[in-house]
């Protein structure tokens, strides 16, 4: 309930402030607006570029993907599930 009443004195606050301060949130937002779309080109151009160079060695992405190694690590979490298992059912037992 505190948090009812506090988002809603804060929104009313936020809203009379907006009305008050008008000219100065144009501003501010005029400042924001190219800063975050410069970021925001930034971030897609670096994961653009990260994703064209991963197309470009097919090869090294598939010798390290996980189906590799896929059945030893099978073996080696099912044996560790199996201990798991035991130290489980003794601790029971005790």
């Amino acid at each position: 309930m505190k948090t009812l009443i506090g988002g809603a004195i804060a929104a009313a606050l936020g809203l009379v402030g907006l009305v008050i301060w008008w000219g100065q949130f144009l501003m501010v937002l005029a400042g924001i607006v190219p800063a975050m779309l410069l970021l925001g080109g930034a971030l897609a151009v670096y994961l653009g570029f990260d994703e064209l160079k991963d197309s470009w060695n097919p090869d090294e992405t598939a010798e390290s993907s996980p189906a590799s190694g896929e059945g030893e690590e099978v073996e080696k979490y099912k044996k560790e599930i199996d201990e798991l298992k035991e130290e489980i059912k003794t601790l029971k037992d005790d």
